[in-house]
């Protein structure tokens, strides 16, 4: 079995957060987030009022992947809401697996759940093989942003999907 496969997949939980950020600084070390970050998050996923999900990967009791969606509820008139995917990340010794995938489909569910007819996110530029995930799901790019992620100055690609109830090609 692959590492995609044999990975469980469960809610965050406070308990996480410092497994979490031992990836995150080794996966993302110029723009890592913080412990408060991640605290900030996790107090909005829970509750008949939550507007987050986060998820993480676990096998063999170690944590190696997470992801994490923010809804931002309906509008003024009740109309859909809209989602950005916060963060997806997999170890490294979990690349290729098919667990990046796993959780992107996570998201999505609770974006489908959370009842909203878009999802977002920002990519960096240079990660191909994110952005190599978010196509194959059915994210368009609609823009750029120039020097998002600093302190590296390297562009973001905004990508949308315009309906998370049907992914194009998981």
């Amino acid at each position: 079995m692959t590492g995609s496969e044999t990975a469980v997949l469960r809610e965050m939980r406070w308990w996480d957060i410092e497994p979490v950020l031992e990836l995150e600084r080794g996966l993302f070390p110029d723009d890592a987030w913080s412990r408060g970050m991640f605290w900030s998050e996790l107090a909005h996923a829970r509750g008949p009022g939550a507007t987050r999900r986060y998820v993480v990967a676990e096998e063999d009791d170690r944590i190696v992947g997470y992801a994490g969606l923010a809804s931002s509820g309906t509008d003024s008139d009740g109309a859909a809401a809209a989602a950005d995917i916060q963060t997806i990340a997999v170890t490294r010794d979990h690349w290729g697996t098919g667990l990046g995938s796993r959780l992107l489909t996570e998201l999505l569910r609770a974006a489908t759940a959370f009842e909203c007819a878009e999802v977002m996110l920002e990519c960096r530029i240079d990660n191909v093989r994110a952005r190599k995930l978010y196509e194959r799901f059915g994210f368009e790019t609609i823009g750029v942003r120039r020097g998002y992620y600093q302190p590296g100055n390297v562009d973001a690609l905004v990508m949308r999907l315009t309906d998370p109830s049907t992914p194009a090609n998981p």
